[in-house]
């Protein structure tokens, strides 16, 4: 492979640059089905009109599957609050409006988010008892059919030279209840160690989209235990912590 550079490296994943080209290439025991269903979703999901990369083909790379897109040139909103900490807020608020806009759309060939978090569930750690009542929990939840990203956050914010903001990596990308994926962000930033950053974002997500706290809420224990079977050992031990709580401030 010759590649112009390395851009990141995720689990079992690096992505490269190559001109105006970005490839993502999957590591040999990737599974096949999991790489065509990203490239489908990201797909998908440009129909909707949203700024996301373009997917221009899946092929393979020295043996290993690969999904290539557009590359923006630019950096990401994780990137700037670091930079420019005096904008964090500002940026805050770039990244709830985006999540908003994104909500206002709907792929219905996506995958549904219930689907996948009932499945998430049942193969966690989680005790039986455990199990059935959080299948309960989400049954009972409202069902929508809004785009949902399932990994919103900074990182995955990327501000191009010219100042459009694309949303990326649109492997987790469902339809489902909007609380959902907002409950995902907070835990994401709860994860990362942004306390701050997690209640601001949640509280201005709220007052913009005129949603309940108590609803947002009711979306943590299920979220954090359809997340907990993923991640290292610190990230599962965090999130099981959340599975519990009901009531809280």
């Amino acid at each position: 492979m010759t590649f112009d550079r390395v851009i990141a490296v995720r689990n079992r994943k690096t992505i490269y640059r190559d001109n105006d080209r970005c490839y993502k290439v999957f590591n040999e025991d990737y599974s096949k089905a999991d790489v065509l269903n990203e490239a489908l979703n990201q797909a998908l999901v440009e129909e909707t009109g949203l700024n996301i990369p373009k997917v221009l083909e899946v092929t393979m790379t020295e043996g290993k599957w690969t999904i290539v897109s557009e590359y923006i040139k630019g950096k990401t909103l994780s990137q700037l609050m670091k930079e420019e900490p005096e904008k964090k807020d500002e940026y805050i608020n770039l990244l709830v409006d985006l999540q908003l806009d994104m909500h206002s759309k709907s792929a219905k060939r996506l995958n549904k988010l219930k689907d996948k978090m009932n499945s998430k569930i049942e193969v966690s750690d989680l005790d039986a008892t455990t199990r059935y009542d959080l299948h309960t929990r989400l049954e009972a939840m409202p069902k929508h059919n809004k785009v949902c990203h399932g990994d919103f956050c900074p990182s995955n914010i990327l501000i191009a030279e010219d100042g459009t903001p694309y949303i990326l990596d649109w492997s987790h990308a469902t339809q489902g209840n909007a609380s959902a994926d907002v409950a995902r962000t907070y835990l994401l930033f709860y994860l990362d160690g942004d306390f701050d950053a997690a209640e601001k974002y949640l509280n201005l997500f709220c007052m913009k989209s005129n949603t309940a706290k108590q609803y947002v809420q009711k979306w943590m224990p299920i979220v954090a235990a359809s997340q907990s079977v993923k991640g290292n050992e610190r990230e599962r031990e965090f999130l099981l912590s959340w599975v519990n709580v009901v009531d809280y401030e």
